[in-house]
C-alpha cells in the first residue's frame, strides 16, 4: 500500500478561517463582488485588499502597527476595547480597525494627535480599574496592557488607581485561577470558551461600569463545568487568568532531603520553552532542558515519552480487542469507535456533555498517569525505594493535567500517582529562579530505566500524533511489515496538519503473525485481513463536539474504528500551559521542531521501545491489557459515567 491508496479528508463542518467570517459588511456584499480587491490609502501607503479585509489586517501587510487589545488571531472580532481605533478620512467619529472591513476605498490615518489621544484616554480608564501592582503579577514582562502603557508614556494614573481590591481571588479550581481585579473586559477569555471551544462557561455579567466577567450565578469556577483546558489564560492579555502555581510545593520538596524528586517531560514543552528565554517559536532545548532541571535539584528526568509508547501499546491492543469482540466473536456490546483519552480536558469535556458516550473512550490511562503509576511501583522496587518517599513531578503543557493528577481515582500504585503538574511556563520560572541560563547549558540526556526518546512519543505533542504512533505500531504488529514499505520515512503525511476534523482510510495490505507479546490474547490475524482501518482526528473540543455529534447521530465518523480527540488547538503544543502569546504561526513553529526531532531519533516506533519491552519482560509480565496492566494503567467506569480505579 502506498499513500494513494489511502483518502483523507478534511471535514466540511470544520471551522471557518477567520479572514471568511469578518463582519456583516462583508457577509452583505453582492456576489458579484466577492473577491474585488479595492484600493486602501494607509499613513499615504498605497496598497490593494480582497474586499472585507480589516483595517488592522491591511495595515499588517505594509509594516504599519496599530495597537490591540481586544483582538486576537484565534477568535472572531469584537472591537469593544477601541484601544486599535483609526481615522477614516470621511468618518466623523474614530474607528476601530480590527472591526472596520474595507468595502469601497478608504483613507486612513492610524498615529494622528487625535488617535493617540484616545488611545492614550482608554488605557487610562482601564488603568483606574485595575488593582495590583506589576512587579507581583504572573504576567510581569508577557502583559499586553503593561506593554501599551509603557508605549503610550503612561506614568501616573490620571483617573486614580484602586487602592483596595474590589473582587475575591477564584482559586477554586485546580487549574485556572481568576482574579477579576486584572480584568480589563476584552472578552477573549468569554469568545475563546464559547467560540473556540464551544464550553460556555463565561459570561458577561451586569451593564456599564458594573460589568464583569463571571460564571453562571457568579459560582467559583471549581463548581461550574469548566474542562480546565486553560485555552482562556492562553488568550488573556492580562493576569486576570493564571495556572495554578505549585512551584512553591515542589522547591520545598526538592530542598527536603528525605524526598527522592523525580521530573518526567512531556514533548511539546520542549519544543516551546525556549520562547521563556526570549528564543523564537520552534527551537526544540529537550537535553538542555535535561542539564536544567538536574541543576534545579531533581534527583532523576525522565521522558514522558516512555510512557507515551507504553500508551500506544495498550490503547492499540484494546483497539484490537474490541475489534476482535465485533468481528469475531459477533458481540454487540462491543463500543466502536474506540475514542483517545490522553487529553484531560477533552475527558472533562466528554464527562459533562456527552455522558452517554463514555463507553467508547479508551480505558488506557493518559501518558502522564501512566508514568506515576508506574515510578511507585517499578522504578521504587528496582532502586529500593519506598513509595512514599517518592514525589513524581510531571512537566506539561497542559493545565488540565493539574486536574488530572489530583482526581481521587489516580491512586492506583497505592499512593498519588502524580504529586504535581508544572506548566511550560511555571517550569521556565523555575530555571530562571535556579539562575540556569536554559538555551546556553549543556546538553545531556535522561536517566533510566526508562530509556532515550523515540520519535512515536514525541509526536503526540501534536494533533494526529497519537494516531500516527497507533497506526505505525498496529500496521507493523499485524501486518507484519515496516511502516516504511508504505509511508516513506514512516511519516503518515496524510494525518499532520491542523485541519480541524481529519479523516482516513487505510487498508491492511496483508498479515502477519502475532508477535508474542499479543499470543495469550488472539491466536492469528485471519479476521484482519483486508480489512480498511477507518480512523478519525480532532483538536479543539468545538470540532470534538461536531465528531461527537457525527457519531451519535449515524454519520459517516460513526464508521471509524479509532478517533483520536485532543482538547487544545493544534493538540498538546497549543495547551494551556505553553508560553504566552499564542497564534496559528507559533503553533505550526512548535508543530516543525516536533515533527524535526521525530525524524532525527533512532527509534521511531513504539513497540520497539527497548526500556517499554524491557517493562514487560520484567513488571507487567501478563502482557498489555492484562490484569497488572489494567491495575496500574487503566480505569473502567461507573454506570454513572465516573472514572474509578480499577
Amino acid at each position: 500500500m502506498s499513500n494513494k491508496k489511502t483518502s483523507v479528508s478534511s471535514d466540511a463542518m470544520s471551522r471557518a478561517p477567520k479572514s471568511q467570517r469578518v463582519g456583516p459588511v462583508a457577509a452583505s456584499a453582492d456576489s458579484k463582488d466577492i473577491g474585488a480587491m479595492i484600493s486602501v490609502t494607509i499613513d499615504d501607503k498605497e496598497l490593494r485588499v480582497p474586499m472585507g479585509t480589516t483595517i488592522l489586517e491591511a495595515a499588517k501587510q505594509v509594516g504599519i502597527h496599530i495597537p490591540t487589545l481586544c483582538y486576537h488571531e484565534d477568535l472572531c472580532i469584537a472591537g469593544v476595547c477601541r484601544v486599535c481605533v483609526v481615522e477614516v478620512e470621511g468618518q466623523r467619529t474614530l474607528q476601530a480597525s480590527c472591526a472596520f472591513p474595507i468595502t469601497a476605498p478608504i483613507k486612513i490615518k492610524t498615529h494622528t494627535a487625535k488617535v493617540r489621544k484616545a488611545r492614550r484616554h482608554i488605557l487610562d480608564l482601564l488603568l483606574s480599574r485595575h488593582y495590583g501592582e506589576c512587579y507581583a503579577c504572573a504576567r510581569n514582562n508577557n502583559c499586553e496592557l503593561q506593554r501599551l502603557a509603557k508605549e503610550y508614556g503612561v506614568d501616573f494614573f490620571r483617573f486614580g488607581h484602586p487602592d483596595t481590591p474590589m473582587h475575591d481571588v477564584d482559586r477554586s479550581s485546580y487549574s485556572v485561577v481568576r482574579d477579576m481585579n486584572k480584568c480589563v473586559l476584552c472578552r477573549r477569555c468569554i469568545r475563546t470558551c464559547i467560540d473556540l471551544q464551544e464550553v460556555g462557561v463565561l459570561e458577561v455579567i451586569n451593564r456599564s461600569n458594573q460589568s464583569l466577567v463571571s460564571t453562571f450565578m457568579e459560582k467559583p469556577l471549581g463548581e461550574v463545568i469548566c474542562i480546565n483546558c486553560g485555552q482562556c489564560i492562553n488568550r488573556c492579555p492580562t493576569g486576570a487568568l493564571r495556572a495554578n502555581d505549585p512551584t512553591d510545593e515542589v522547591w520545598a520538596a526538592i530542598d527536603d532531603p528525605t524526598k527522592h524528586v523525580v521530573i518526567q517531560t512531556a514533548p511539546s514543552p520542549r519544543a516551546a520553552i525556549g520562547e521563556c528565554f526570549g528564543l523564537e517559536p520552534g527551537r526544540p532545548l529537550t537535553f538542555e532542558m535535561n542539564t536544567a532541571l538536574r541543576l534545579c535539584g531533581f534527583d532523576k528526568v525522565f521522558d514522558t515519552n516512555f510512557s507515551a509508547d507504553l500508551t500506544i501499546i495498550e490503547e492499540g491492543t484494546e483497539l484490537l480487542l474490541r475489534l476482535k469482540k465485533a468481528l469475531v466473536d459477533k458481540d454487540p456490546t462491543a463500543m466502536l469507535p474506540q475514542f483517545t483519552s490522553c487529553s484531560p480536558g477533552w475527558i472533562k469535556y466528554i464527562e459533562h456533555f456527552y455522558p452517554e458516550m463514555l463507553p467508547h473512550l479508551s480505558s488506557a490511562k493518559s501518558p502522564q498517569q501512566m508514568f506515576g503509576a508506574v515510578i511507585k511501583t517499578y522504578y521504587a522496587k528496582i532502586n529500593n525505594l519506598d513509595p512514599k518517599d517518592i514525589v513524581t513531578v510531571a512537566l506539561m503543557p497542559c493545565s488540565a493535567k493539574k486536574f488530572e493528577c489530583n482526581r481521587p481515582e489516580m491512586c492506583d500504585s497505592g499512593y498519588k500517582d502524580i504529586d504535581y503538574g508544572l506548566t511550560t511556563r511555571e517550569l521556565g520560572q523555575m530555571i530562571s529562579e535556579a539562575g540556569v541560563d536554559l538555551p546556553n547549558v549543556t546538553k545531556s540526556g535522561f536517566d533510566d530505566p526508562f530509556g532515550p526518546p523515540t520519535g512515536s512519543g514525541i509526536i503526540f505533542g501534536a494533533t494526529g500524533g497519537v494516531m500516527e504512533a497507533a497506526i505505525r505500531t498496529v500496521i507493523e504488529l499485524v501486518c507484519g511489515i515496516k511502516i516504511e514499505k508504505l509511508f516513506e520515512h514512516a511519516d503518515i503525511i496524510p494525518l499532520r496538519g491542523f485541519d480541524g476534523i481529519k479523516y482516513a482510510e487505510i487498508t491492511l495490505p496483508e498479515i502477519g503473525p502475532v508477535p508474542d507479546i499479543l499470543k495469550p490474547l488472539v491466536k492469528d490475524w485471519e479476521w484482519l485481513r483486508g480489512a480498511t482501518l477507518k480512523a478519525a482526528i480532532c483538536h479543539g473540543t468545538a470540532n470534538a463536539k461536531k465528531v461527537l455529534e457525527d457519531v451519535k447521530h449515524g454519520g459517516k465518523l460513526s464508521e471509524c474504528h479509532f478517533i483520536e480527540f485532543m482538547a487544545c488547538p493544534g493538540g498538546c503544543l497549543g495547551g494551556g500551559g505553553q508560553p504566552i502569546p499564542t497564534s496559528p504561526a507559533i503553533r505550526e513553529a512548535r508543530a516543525r521542531a516536533i515533527y524535526a526531532e521525530d525524524a532525527a531519533y533512532e527509534i521511531r516506533k513504539s513497540h520497539e521501545n527497548p526500556a517499554v519491552v524491557e517493562l514487560y519482560t520484567k513488571f507487567l509480565t501478563d502482557g498489555p491489557c492484562g490484569h497488572l496492566s489494567h491495575k496500574l494503567l487503566h480505569t473502567h467506569y461507573t454506570p454513572r459515567g465516573k472514572f474509578i480505579a480499577e
